[in-house]
């Protein structure tokens, strides 16, 4: 008799998807979204070049597939703050966000740069704004949780723009600076009606 073959390693697809959609996110991270290629990944992945293409025929799937990975991850992240602080005063929901933002430019850039680069791809690819919707639409759900949608909204874009400052500029907007933005738009004016 023979020596027995050695068994066929079986083939996950749903694990390859995911290595070659974390591959994506790093070739983002080092290069940016020009950077970006299909042989960039394979190498990242260590796959063979064909394995991305089966799976992500462009760019822009690639593209997509990272961005939607990063905003399940936000959205899981985001499930979590609000479960770990079901309810919040104002000024403690100001601090908490201002430490969330504050922590953000400093431990998380590279992430935050990640996103945001993902996130602004959508300006270009009008394909990848309902994935980029996703992102206001989960901030939005999560500050509902302590304001009304009105306020919540406002908000949401406030944090969008002070993020973007952060890492854009040459000087990130100070602990002070935000939680002043924060609390201007989270304290109730009594002067506007209440929403019903």
């Amino acid at each position: 008799m023979g020596a027995a073959k050695p068994a066929k390693r079986r083939r996950d697809p749903e694990r390859r998807i995911e290595e070659i959609t974390a591959a994506t996110e790093r070739v983002i991270a080092a290069r940016g979204i020009e950077g970006l290629t299909h042989r960039a990944v394979a190498e990242e992945a260590g796959v063979p070049l064909g394995a991305t293409t089966y799976h992500f025929a462009t760019k822009g799937d690639l593209i997509a597939a990272a961005l939607q990975r990063a905003v399940d991850r936000f959205g899981v992240y985001l499930d979590d703050w609000v479960a770990q602080r079901p309810t919040l005063t104002i000024d403690q929901y100001v601090v908490l966000l201002a430490d969330a933002l504050v922590r953000s430019f400093e431990s998380e850039h590279d992430q935050q740069v990640l996103e945001f680069e993902l996130y602004m791809a959508a300006l270009r690819r009008p394909a990848l704004r309902v994935i980029a919707d996703q992102y206001t639409e989960l901030t939005v759900r999560t500050l509902m949780h302590y304001s009304d949608p009105v306020t919540a909204t406002a908000a949401a874009a406030a944090l969008n723009g002070i993020s973007l400052r952060a890492l854009a500029n040459s000087t990130p907007p100070t602990r002070a600076e935000i939680e002043t933005i924060l609390r201007r738009i989270l304290t109730p004016n009594p002067a506007l009606p209440v929403e019903p």
